[in-house]
């Protein structure tokens, strides 16, 4: 399987995923710690299967974007990928991607003449990217209030 493969929903697993989220929610609200117990029932018989906490959590982002018909990729932080699954991880072009990894803002290591993009980095880069945003967009609403302008 490819890193970057996506499940992409149809119908029946967004209606699916929309009635399982309210209630993966709802059991991360009323167990606000510690790993998770989830039923898993075949043929009427329901084991306990405890999984780690952060599992459940991503369980309930991945089903809120099946929910809103979105496709969903899980990537390891390890993971090495080509310069085009990095781009499109960020929804940008290679020749973009590639200046940032140049100047310097996305760590990268070179496999012959090929670069190769560590998935942790790509999302600290991601992370900061936002941040600095929000940041801007902060500060735009700021001048606008000071402005009078809104």
């Amino acid at each position: 399987m490819s890193v970057t493969s996506q499940v992409k929903p149809d119908a029946e697993a967004i209606a699916v995923a929309a009635e399982a989220l309210p209630r993966v929610q709802n059991y991360l609200r009323t167990h606000p710690n510690g790993p998770a117990v989830v039923r898993v029932v075949d043929d009427g018989d329901g084991d306990a299967l405890v999984v780690p906490r952060g599992a459940v959590e991503l369980l309930a982002r991945i089903l809120a974007h099946m929910a809103n018909g979105h496709g969903v990729s899980v990537v390891p932080e390890h993971a090495e990928l080509t310069t085009q699954q990095a781009a499109e991880l960020l929804n940008v072009s290679r020749p973009y991607l590639i200046g940032l990894l140049e100047s310097g803002e996305i760590e990268f290591r070179k496999v012959g003449t090929h670069r190769r993009v560590m998935a942790g980095s790509l999302m600290e880069y991601k992370h900061r990217d936002d941040l600095r945003r929000r940041g801007a967009a902060d500060e735009l609403a700021q001048l606008t209030q000071d402005m009078d302008l809104s």
